[in-house]
């Protein structure tokens, strides 16, 4: 058997998968962010931001969309859309790609890519607008991974921790 998942495994978020949601969220967010050591400002930050009760309510919001990569073992990856956002860069458009998440051991194997594709088709099912997105303006893995997908700069905008402002990419997708 081959431990390369298959990227068909896309389907929608249910509420049993919300504590997988928060496990995986914190789980790349603090590897992706965190690279000096873990503060309490961010530990507390990922441990109330990232929660069972947060994506139970956010699979009941009909402007929120959540689709799971699944593997034979569990969940490697999500992507979620949210409609009714505006976009803080030159685009018009209100939906966002809030977060996209593959766990980093199942990266580079083509899931990123098709929860990307698989999110950008459910913004075309629901009638929403052509989506963006902001990413900290030092991942320069996600946004070379972005705009080789069909998205382009659209802007600038900030992350903020408490009182303190992380400098955002903003890009949208042209890509339609």
């Amino acid at each position: 058997m081959s431990d390369i998942p298959n990227p068909g495994s896309i389907r929608a978020a249910r509420p049993e998968d919300a504590s997988c949601l928060a496990v995986l969220s914190i789980e790349v967010w603090i590897g992706t962010y965190l690279r000096q050591g873990i503060s309490s400002i961010f530990a507390d930050y990922a441990l109330g931001q990232f929660t069972r009760g947060h994506f139970l309510d956010l699979l009941n919001r009909s402007a929120e969309t959540l689709l799971v990569s699944e593997n034979r073992e569990g969940i490697d990856g999500y992507i979620r859309v949210s409609h009714g956002n505006p976009c803080p860069g030159r685009s018009s458009s209100a939906t966002e790609i809030s977060t996209l998440y593959v766990q980093p051991r199942h990266q580079g194997r083509g899931l990123g890519q098709a929860l990307l594709a698989a999110g950008i088709e459910a913004c075309r099912s629901n009638g929403w607008n052509a989506p963006w997105l902001a990413t900290n303006s030092e991942n320069k893995g996600a946004i070379a991974f972005y705009l080789s997908h069909g998205f382009e700069r659209a802007g600038q905008t900030h992350f903020q921790v408490q009182d303190r402002l992380y400098p955002n990419d903003v890009l949208r997708c042209i890509d339609f």
